[in-house]
């Protein structure tokens, strides 16, 4: 009995099969389905074939009978890796600093597969412990949390995941220095509880930071910011204020990358005041060759 007609149904749309003599079988060209078939039942297109002779019967076949019907169809859309903190060059002065970033797939894709997500410290995959996800639009919002201190100085987190059909995103990386040492400070000058009669003086110090210089400092006299510190690249800073009279409080702060600080305060006396001999004796006066006298004076 002669075939009449094969056709074949994939995703509700039949396509005309037409015999190819050279290879005996029943053929035709389609495109496949524009979406992944990772979210279909099973994970493939369910393909039905139709075989019909002349007499009008018809024999039919699908995925569930023959595994040559199961049409796996992948996207080829990578996800996106997105860094959101902390950025590449960032100073921090937590040891345990979180690394936030997002792993959004395609709208319709096959999903990001969290099972394919390494981070990498320094290097290292670290434990799948240290990871928590939570869902987002087409992916998860990811936080990775050291599970030890991590020593001062730069540290750099890699990122690679793929989706469920295989592509793998741009791997993405993000390197940041921990500093969890405030900056030296040393004022060399002026001593505190200085008495001073000039209004002029000059503040002194170094300071240094060894994992986040350059340094920066910052001076207030009585509470008023005495405006920019030039520090040079040996530390060394110097900064002129005009005191007022009576008690004067100056703060020297030092702030290094990190934003980690060291303040030294100095209590300096402006008195500039005159004394006044109001009035003097001496006793006895006239005195006698060789005695003892008595000098006594007033200051007002």
């Amino acid at each position: 009995m002669a075939i009449s007609q094969v056709r074949a149904r994939i995703n509700s749309t039949w396509h005309t099969l037409t015999y190819n003599s050279a290879t005996g079988k029943y053929e035709a060209t389609i495109t496949a389905p524009g979406a992944t078939s990772y979210h279909q039942s099973g994970g493939y297109y369910n393909v039905t074939v139709e075989a019909t002779n002349d007499a009008g019967t018809t024999a039919t076949a699908d995925g569930s009978t023959l595994d040559g019907l199961k049409l796996v169809v992948k996207e080829k859309v990578a996800p996106v890796i997105t860094i959101l903190s902390p950025t590449s060059g960032a100073y921090v002065t937590n040891s345990k600093q979180p690394v936030v970033f997002n792993v959004v797939d395609e709208s319709g894709g096959s999903g990001v597969d969290l099972s394919s997500l390494v981070v990498k410290l320094d290097g290292a995959a670290v434990a799948s412990s240290a990871i928590a996800s939570t869902a987002i639009a087409n992916g998860y919002s990811v936080t990775y949390t050291p599970v030890s201190a991590l020593s001062d100085g730069p540290h750099t987190v890699q990122i690679t995941c793929s989706d469920h059909d295989g592509n793998a995103a741009a791997a993405k990386s993000t390197t940041y220095t921990v500093d969890t040492v405030p900056p030296v400070l040393n004022v060399t000058a002026p001593t505190d509880g200085l008495i001073t009669n000039a209004t002029a003086l000059t503040v002194r110090g170094t300071t240094n930071d060894a994992t986040s210089s350059p340094v920066s400092v910052a001076i207030k006299l009585n509470g008023t910011d005495q405006g920019a510190v030039t520090v040079g690249s040996d530390g060394a800073f110097t900064k002129a204020v005009v005191l007022s009279e009576g008690s004067n409080t100056i703060v020297v702060t030092a702030t290094d990358a990190a934003g980690k600080t060291s303040s030294v305060t100095r209590t300096i006396t402006l008195d500039t005041s005159v004394p006044t001999i109001q009035s003097a004796t001496i006793t006895p006066n006239p005195a006698d060759a060789g005695a003892t006298v008595v000098i006594s004076v007033q200051i007002g």
